[in-house]
């Protein structure tokens, strides 16, 4: 995710990873410099962008905190109070990025809090928006945001690949069938985003009575579409909790 964000904004980053090549990588292609250790990236950086493992929330903080200028995490499962605690007295906010960002087509989330300085607010806030659609949501349901839109892209990807192996199935070959259900993918989520999100019209639209697409939503529907796709986000807030 790391990664994705550094490619989406496009500009120049200081870079730190246990592995020394991939920070060496991610700089070689986007610019800027990887440095040794995290503490020198915290003593350089205007804002410090948190890509490591939750667990290791305490563990970081203690190598950096003390240098830290302003923090945004993007940690799954690590509240903003934890955050305040492992950074006291610094500027901290929290993000949920989906891997579209690298396009600049990702969902984003932040968690709401208090104003912390008003200037430094708006230019993080700003900067995450770059990357696609940013949504202000209760620090209490980030998680839930997470589930279903961080996880999502692998989703996704399943359901294409679900849809082009039936394809493969009946004689199309995989990859005019990966043509023909990535487009439509992409082109049904732009006409969402156009119908603000009406996924009912969208439906109606294609599914006449009786037509052949009904017949396909009935089976899907019978399948227990909906139920693993809700059985999806259970687990995912499960382990995040």
């Amino acid at each position: 995710m790391a990664r994705a964000l550094a490619r989406g904004w496009g500009r120049p980053v200081l870079c730190s990873d246990p592995l020394a090549e991939r920070a060496a990588a991610l700089a070689g292609e986007v610019g800027g410099e990887a440095l040794e250790t995290n503490a020198e990236v915290a003593r350089r950086a205007d804002l410090l962008v948190l890509c490591h493992k939750p667990v290791q929330l305490e563990q970081v903080a203690a190598d950096i905190a003390s240098d830290a200028r302003a923090v945004a995490s993007i940690l799954a499962a690590t509240p903003l109070a934890a955050l305040h605690a492992a950074y006291p007295g610094r500027p901290v906010y929290r993000f949920i990025p989906s891997l579209p960002v690298e396009v600049r087509q990702g969902a984003v989330v932040q968690a709401a809090d208090a104003a912390q300085d008003t200037d430094l607010d708006a230019r993080v806030h700003e900067l995450f928006a770059e990357l696609g659609t940013l949504v202000v949501l209760p620090d209490a349901l980030v998680d839930v945001a997470m589930g279903l839109m961080s996880c999502a892209p692998a989703y996704v990807a399943l359901v294409a690949e679900a849809q082009i192996d039936a394809g493969v199935r009946h004689g199309i070959p995989a990859a005019q069938g990966a043509e023909l259900v990535v487009q439509t993918l992409a082109g049904t989520a732009e006409l969402l985003r156009r119908r603000s999100g009406d996924t009912q019209a969208v439906r109606r639209e294609v599914a006449s009575p009786g037509g052949v697409t009904a017949r396909g939503l009935d089976a899907l529907e019978r399948a227990g579409l909906r139920t693993a796709f809700s059985d999806a986000l259970d687990a995912v807030l499960g382990d995040a909790r």
